[in-house]
Order: C-alpha cells, then structure tokens, then sequence
C-alpha cells in the first residue's frame, strides 16, 4: 500500500473499524503494558529506547545540558498535542468529517522555580490549554461533536487530567548480580 493511500480518511476509518470489532469481541485484545528505556549517555543526555525508536532527550546548555535533543517538557506537550491531533483526525474519519487540515497547539504556563529548589509550590505546570485549528466544510457542530468524542477518549489527555496509580522499584548495583 502506498503511504498517500494509508493516508486517506476512509482508510483510517476501515482500521478503526477493524480495531474496534476486535476490541469488542475479545477482552484481552488491546490490553499490555508499554515499557520505554531511557538511559543517560554523559551529563544530561538522556536516550530513549522504545521497540524500535529511539530519540534524545536534553536539557539546554543553560540548564546544565548539552542541547542535543528537545527537553522532557517538549516531548510531554508534543505527546499530548500529537495525541490530540491524531485522535481528532481518527475520530473524524471515523464519523465520516471531512478535514482539510488540523492542527493543535499545546500551551503550558509553568515556574521552573520548584524544579531546582527555589521557592514553594510543585515542578511541573500550572495551567495547560490547547488550541485546535481546523480547516473543514463541516458545521461547527459537528466538528465541536467529534472533537468532544476525541477527547473523551484520549489517553494523553486523561494521563493530564487525571491521577494515575505510580509507583517506583529500585534496582541498586544492577551491573554487579
């Protein structure tokens, strides 16, 4: 198949339609635990492994890094956005909307005081917002519709939305079993 003829809506539809009469007849499809590596490779170089892709990730030479890859902070508003956006075009597919184009843009108001010490509060962002820009022939109704069906069921979202069970293990010495 051609990368232009896995790129139309009615392709995408027929997959998620495929997908969801397999999650559907048998529980146990759709259900696993994803694992990602990441690994320091000298100061804050941080490669991640996950199947077959790997990034870096980096800290800015003015935080103590060495700028050779986006930081964390990009790769979170990146997963959700791309989420976002991916899960808006899938539904609409889904729903038969057409798009012409979309695009989503993740804003997050933070203070990087917590993050090294300084002064109160928690790391990690204050507020998030997302604007969605849609170009389509369809009402803004409809649109409104399946973006709201999108984001109920979005996994990024829900992991910024809600509280998630953690939990942290500690291998010490692993090199010296």
């Amino acid at each position: 198949m051609t990368e232009a003829a896995a790129n139309t809506p009615e392709f995408i539809r027929q997959k998620w339609c495929r997908v969801r009469s397999a999650l559907s007849r048998f529980t146990s499809v759709g259900r696993g635990t994803a694992t990602t590596l990441a690994r320091i490779d000298g100061g804050l170089t941080c490669r991640i492994e996950d199947g077959d892709w790997r990034l870096t990730a980096d800290i800015p030479e003015k935080g103590g890094g060495s700028g050779l890859g986006p930081d964390p902070g990009v790769l979170g508003r990146g997963a959700l956005a791309s989420c976002l956006a991916i899960g808006y075009t899938a539904w609409a597919a889904y729903h038969e909307l057409p798009i012409d184009a979309l695009e989503v843009e993740v804003q997050a108001d933070y203070d990087a005081r917590p993050e090294y010490g300084v002064g109160e509060g928690t790391p990690g962002y204050e507020a998030i917002r997302w604007i969605v820009r849609v170009e389509s022939p369809a009402s803004e109704a409809e649109i409104r519709d399946v973006l709201a069906i999108a984001e109920a069921r979005s996994p990024f979202l829900a992991l910024f939305r809600n509280a998630q069970d953690l939990e942290r293990s500690l291998e010490l010495n692993p090199s010296e079993r």
